[in-house]
């Protein structure tokens, strides 16, 4: 408890809210819940001194695991999934988007001082269902409605609004729906974004630093396969697995999206002898190519891996001569050592139609729950593209564009039990941007806001768990 208070992280799920919580109070939330075990237990591993409750979040007394203290904070993720637009056409779940309602259990029986709550835009949506459980389109966002009357009922004051993740200092575009009530009388306040675009006023003035790119949280020394090998090329050369030869629908979203973010880029991004960019893998048939450059943070995570890092490698391009026209076959590539030049990247997204990208200058695009040669200019110096890579981001490079510590564990439990990378991919997608909750109890409950998060090792964790100190009902 901080000043006596309680902290309650519902729908806890891997720790996304707690970890902000906990950036900014330097203190781990009081209590957890989430219905799903393995969710608990990576919840615990990262945050062993907060009291799990392995439950359906209706199944939870408040008055009982409250026991008389009161709540300054109560955090509430409610599932997502049959709000999302990500969700298409498929038939809602009525039990699944009633979960919300939760938060108004809590409010009439223990009255936190203030409630928070996120989910997907769409949320002010909320409506009721048809028989074949679709939303009603004529009755779109009435039962949100109620579900602020009812708050605002309750004697809270209700605000609510949509924040994006890297104005937060997240390298990611992530945009969720965030509501604040409280019944403590004060007001409530939103953070101001502490960054933003390059050319915003407010960056070239000092008054907020620019966007966190997505390339700060990728590994560019990771082996990248070449699309032209095999499977056991690839397997022998890496000693890892890669999927080859890829599909033809795959090819020509590289070969676009190379030709826009390498060959046609005007100013290139360059890190450490590498030119990357991302690609989404989602805009519609007949679009161009969408993409960002890498300064800028990457688009949105879901629970699925989508992305891909793509590397263009080339050398540099030397002439005879007057020259060679680029229709004409190469002209001998000299061996010297001193001729290799840069290596290019991009992400490619697996999934939808046609192409999209994104460069990783900027911050990752929203995640989901899956021709070869030509010549680029760089300052001046032409160099040929002799080989094309293509490897998954790894799941710590998304919990990086998502915001969370480079401390925070994600590949085992507490037990030591190993986490498969489809489930760390899962739990990443789901998660809440921890920065965003850290901004917003900064602004709201400063006076909890009394220590800064330590991490904890390893080793302290399985000594934790010897003792018997990690609580988990």
């Amino acid at each position: 408890m901080i000043n006596g208070k309680l902290v309650v992280d519902n729908f806890a799920g891997g720790g996304g809210a707690s970890t902000g919580i906990e950036i900014a109070t330097g203190y781990s939330v009081d209590i957890a819940i989430n219905h799903d075990p393995e969710a608990i237990r990576m919840h615990k591993t990262n945050h062993p001194d907060t009291k799990h409750y392995c439950e359906d979040v209706w199944q939870v007394d408040p008055v009982k695991v409250c026991n008389g203290r009161t709540v300054a904070l109560a955090w509430f993720s409610p599932d997502c999934k049959h709000f999302s637009k990500a969700k298409g056409g498929k038939p809602k779940d009525k039990k699944i988007r009633g979960l919300a309602w939760v938060a108004c259990r809590w409010a009439g029986l223990v009255r936190p001082e203030v409630i928070m709550l996120e989910n997907v835009e769409e949320f002010k949506t909320w409506g009721p269902l048809n028989r074949r459980h679709h939303p009603v389109k004529r009755k779109q966002g009435q039962t949100f409605k109620k579900f602020v009357q009812q708050l605002t009922a309750l004697g809270y004051e209700v605000q609510f609004r949509e924040l994006i993740a890297a104005d937060y200092g997240a390298p990611t575009m992530r945009k969720r729906f965030f509501m604040i009530a409280r019944c403590d009388g004060k007001p409530i306040v939103w953070p101001e974004p502490t960054h933003g675009p390059a050319d915003c006023e407010d960056v070239k003035a000092g008054l907020r630093n620019p966007y966190v790119g997505a390339y700060t949280q990728i590994d560019f020394n990771r082996p990248c396969p070449s699309i032209f090998d095999t499977s056991e090329e690839i397997k022998e050369k890496y000693g890892i697995r890669a999927v080859r030869p890829l599909a033809e629908k795959t090819m020509s979203r590289i070969g676009r999206g190379l030709k826009k973010f390498v060959i046609d880029e005007k100013d290139p991004f360059v890190i450490d002898g590498k030119m990357p960019f991302l690609i989404q893998y989602h805009s519609y048939a007949g679009q161009d190519v969408r993409g960002q450059n890498l300064r800028a943070p990457l688009m949105t995570l879901d629970g699925s891996n989508r992305y891909g890092l793509v590397c263009a490698f080339v050398s540099k391009f030397y002439k005879s001569g007057i020259g060679q026209d680029i229709r004409e076959p190469l002209h001998t590539v000299t061996t010297s050592p001193g001729h290799f030049g840069l290596v290019m990247a991009y992400l490619i997204k697996y999934y939808g139609q046609g192409d999209g990208g994104c460069s990783v200058k900027e911050p990752l695009d929203t995640l989901t729950s899956r021709d070869r040669f030509g010549l680029v200019e760089v300052y001046g110096t032409k160099y040929q593209i002799d080989d094309i890579g293509l490897r998954m981001l790894e799941p710590s490079e998304q919990y990086g564009c998502q915001g969370f510590p480079k401390d925070y564990i994600i590949d085992h439990d507490y037990t030591g039990k190993t986490y498969p990378r489809s489930e760390q991919v899962r739990r990443c997608g789901n998660a809440v941007c921890p920065p965003i909750p850290a901004a917003m109890v900064k602004s709201n409950l400063p006076e909890l806001c009394v220590a800064t998060r330590q991490p904890i090792c390893r080793a302290d964790r399985m000594q934790m768990e010897q003792n018997g100190q990690l609580r988990f009902v």
